[in-house]
């Protein structure tokens, strides 16, 4: 068997997604994530993480599943220092057996964005080789992934399913149904340590150059590219391939 039909074949051979999404519409965040380790193994599922503000609620809950699922970390080269602190404080705190970090091919910021300008004048541009490129890169051996979007976050987010197609491979989104305080409640439990930016008002960390605080009136992603029409960096706004 070729490589593009042995492709073909690992997807054929997974499960719908609508009807994965049917049978945990109403699940737990634990038990979603156990289900996607029953669907598709250890070996072909990844869960991908920001280390961002809320990211340790679903890190603890997939710890307490199975600390060895593979995590995929973007090192974007645009990233705040407190979130790589952040990052290595985690790891050490929840037990995490496998986290990637994952950075942007040398070749492609020197031919794009030699002279680190890409973010103001093409922020789409700037994740797509940062961000996007590497992630599907990454994404390559495993048959499905976990993220931790949640509804309540809105925009493109406000109706995302718990389970969806996403091209090659399966997406999991076990937070999808839960409330701030919900997430609230977790960290509280847990005694999770928060991400250091928080304390100043930055409520979504992503790079540097593209993420702001935000005020209390403000919704917690008013932050992020503030002042564009963009409100997503692509990861979830098209088929990883």
């Amino acid at each position: 068997m070729n490589a593009v039909a042995a492709q073909v074949s690992s997807v054929s051979a997974l499960p719908p997604s609508d009807e994965l999404d049917r049978g945990l519409r109403d699940a737990s965040p634990a038990e979603v994530i156990a289900a996607a380790l029953k669907t598709v193994g250890r070996d072909k599922l990844a869960l991908v993480s920001s280390f961002g503000t809320e990211s340790a609620a679903l890190l603890k809950v997939m710890a307490e599943v199975d600390p060895a699922i593979p995590v995929i970390f973007l090192d974007t080269g645009w990233l705040f220092e407190e979130t790589l602190a952040y990052r290595d404080a985690l790891i050490a705190s929840l037990g995490l057996k496998d986290v990637r970090s994952i950075k942007p091919a040398e070749e492609t910021l020197s031919r794009e964005d030699p002279d680190r300008d890409l973010w103001f004048s093409d922020p789409d541009a700037c994740c797509r080789i940062r961000k996007v490129e590497p992630l599907a890169r990454a994404l390559k051996p495993f048959s499905a992934w976990i993220n931790g979007r949640k509804r309540f976050q809105g925009n493109t987010r406000a109706d995302i399913p718990v389970v969806e197609d996403d091209g090659a491979r399966l997406k999991f989104n076990p937070f999808a149904n839960v409330s701030r305080a919900e997430i609230e409640a977790i960290f509280v439990r847990a005694k999770l340590p928060r991400h250091p930016l928080v304390v100043s008002g930055f409520l979504s960390v992503g790079c540097m150059p593209c993420t702001s605080r935000t005020t209390e009136d403000e919704d917690s992603r008013a932050g992020r590219w503030r002042g564009r029409a963009k409100t997503e960096c692509g990861i979830h706004t098209m088929k990883i391939s």
